[in-house]
Parts: structure tokens; sequence; C-alpha cells
């Protein structure tokens, strides 16, 4: 395996470029500045701006990283604590910019098309607040689950941290999984389906496992409930603070972030299927069942999601020193341009389609159809 890590920072020359992540959670307050220098109201959407312009711009001139760490180094890289720093800072700064924005809408001086822009920016914070969590989630510390719930909050999304880990990444690439996109099926179509099945399946498991401490299921050591117990309580208290004005661009952000979760989601497994054994199970999830993207700047504000393969495989390894492999499949973009692209049907299937069929050398059996489209015709 590839070094070409070595450097005089702890063995890894991206490190201080980790910090680059808390320029999302940033972005309300840059937004607010650039107004007030450039008198430009379209700015309030600057968080939008940074995911669709920016952050792939920077992507293209930066182009791929393909560095991976020795393991010598990868056990160094595990035991510093710089890099579960850098994503513990973005939750206060993600919640002084939700904070702040209340302030805003109630205070300054924007229109509905304004006021809707900055909401914007804040649920694109929320969004990367949830892959926040999702690195925070896998943890073994208590500590930092429970900052994976509370960066969670913000968007309403408080089951998935039991649904990711207990569902999805034992179901990851088959059928059964509602957040596995199926080749034929459009981001539109997935989208409910996700959202209802993921909160089905976290509460199935979430429940039995309450049962199984003797404990009833209504009750505050219910994960999902302690969960969503939270967002309550912070929406609660930013209404009581601000008033019922920020109420609707409170719900509007949290659409905002869900709906950039659940693209993650669609784009991260998209028509790949893992084999069905004679004994009727899958196969062991492998470095083949998952969409990766090796280009540097959406890496650095995702915390090295796109690395999505190893990390399946490795659920437990920090995003530091998780791997990019060439048995992987990759996507032709970071994930702030694939994104977008999932919005657009015939786009992305013009894009992705003959990039999944390749992967399987076109052989339709081992691809994970949609049953909206027969196989007869997914070609």
């Amino acid at each position: 395996m590839s070094s070409g890590g070595v450097s005089s920072s702890g063995g890894n020359p991206k490190r201080y470029l980790w910090l680059c992540g808390v320029v999302a959670p940033l972005s309300p307050f840059l937004a607010w500045l650039a107004v007030q220098l450039l008198g430009v109201g379209i700015l309030w959407a600057l968080g939008v701006v940074l995911m669709i312009v920016i952050i792939p711009l920077v992507d293209l001139l930066t182009g791929p990283d393909k560095r991976n760490p020795t393991d010598e180094q990868s056990k160094a890289l595990e035991n510093d604590p710089f890099y579960r720093w850098c994503t513990y800072l973005y939750l206060p700064v993600q919640y002084a910019g939700l904070v702040f924005a209340c302030y805003l809408w109630v205070t300054a001086s924007m229109g509905w098309p304004e006021r809707m822009a900055l909401a914007s920016t804040v649920g694109v914070v929320a969004g990367i607040g949830i892959n926040a969590a999702h690195e925070l989630g896998h943890k073994r510390t208590d500590h930092e689950r429970w900052f994976a719930k509370i960066a969670l909050a913000q968007s309403f999304y408080g089951h998935f941290y039991v649904e990711h880990n207990h569902g999805h990444h034992l179901k990851v690439a088959t059928p059964e999984d509602p957040a596995s996109a199926r080749f034929g099926e459009s981001f539109w179509q997935f989208l409910p389906r996700s959202v209802y099945g993921g909160i089905r399946s976290g509460w199935v498991h979430e429940s039995a496992r309450v049962r199984r401490r003797g404990k009833p299921v209504w009750s505050p050591g219910n994960n999902i409930l302690n969960a969503w117990a939270m967002s309550v309580v912070l929406f609660a208290a930013l209404i009581a603070v601000f008033g019922w004005a920020v109420a609707p661009w409170l719900i509007f952000q949290a659409v905002i972030a869900v709906v950039l979760l659940e693209s993650a989601n669609y784009l991260e497994h998209y028509g790949l299927l893992r084999s069905t054994l004679d004994d009727g199970r899958y196969e062991k999830c492998s470095y083949q069942h998952s969409w990766n993207s090796d280009h540097l700047c959406s890496n650095i504000f995702l915390y090295h999601l796109q690395r999505h393969s190893d990390h399946h495989a490795n659920p437990l390894r920090r995003y530091q020193t998780l791997r990019t492999l060439p048995e992987a499949p990759q996507l032709p973009a970071g994930y702030a341009v694939m994104i977008w692209l999932s919005m657009v049907p015939p786009l992305w299937r013009r894009v992705m389609d003959p990039r999944l069929l390749a992967h399987y050398d076109g052989d339709l059996s081992k691809v994970n159809v949609s049953p909206r489209r027969p196989a007869s015709r997914a070609s």
C-alpha cells in the first residue's frame, strides 16, 4: 500500500487542512459579512455557493488525492487527539451559527427570499453536521456518541444515530436496505423510501434493544427518543427566545439538511449489490460495494466520507486514516458535484448508469435493480 503520506506533520500532509472543515459552520457569519460589505442579498446563500461552486472549483484545481498512510502511520494518526478536536470543533460553531441566524431572521432587514437564502445556508451547515455526527457516532466513547446526537439535533434526524450503525451497515448494498439506492431509481423516488425506511428500521432495532434490557420502549434510555427530545428542546428554546417567526426557517433548514444527507446516501451505493451465498445470506460487504471519490477539497469538508468503501469495511476507523483502494468503484467527481447531479435524474442516469454497468461488465444479475424498472429494460 502506498505510503505517500510521510511528512513532518504527524505523517499526514493534510493535518492542518482538516481545520478547513470549520469554514462550513462559519458560513452564516461569513454570509452576513459578505452582505454587509457588498450589499448583495443573494450572498445570504453563501453556504450553498460554497457547496455548488467553491468546493467543486477547488476540487478541479487540486485534483484527486490518492495518498494513504502506512500501517505504522495509521496507528499514530488514530491516537492523535488533534483529529478528534477537528470534529468536536464543528459543534459549537454549528450552534453559534444557528443562534446567529435566528437573531438575523427576527432583527435584520431582509425580505422573504433573503431569509430563505440564509435558511439554505443554515441547512447546508446542518447537513454537513449530520456528516460530523456520522463520524462521531461510529466511535465507542460515550462522549463522542452524545456529541453525534447533539450534531443531529439541528436537523431533527436523531434516529440516524441508531439506524446508520445498526441497520445500514448490516444491510448495505442489498434490496433490504432503505439507504441503498437501486439502479433505475431516481433520487426523488429514493428520498421518501429512505426517510421512512430509516425511521422504521431504526425504531425496530432500538425498541428491541431496550426491551432486551428489561426497560419499557418509551423511556429515556431509548436512543431515538432521547435524540428526538434534544431536537424538541432545541427548537422550543429557540422559539422561546426569538419568537414563532423563526419556526418556519428552523423547519426549512432541517428539510435542506435531510435532503443533503439522503442525496449522499443515494450516491454512495447506487445500484451496487452484494452477492447471495449458497446459504441465502449476503456476502460480506467489501470495497466493491461503495462508490468513492478521492477529490481533495470535498474530502476535507466531509471528513473523508468519500473514502466510503474503507469506512464500510472498517467502520470504527477514524476519518484521518481511511484509505483509498484501487478496487473501489470511483465517482467522476466529488460529492459536492454528485449531490446536485443526483437531483436531476436524466443527468444522473446519463453519467452514472454506464459507469455502474461497466463496473459489473454489463451483467444486470449483479446489479441492485429497482423493482419499478424491470431488469429486461434496465439497459
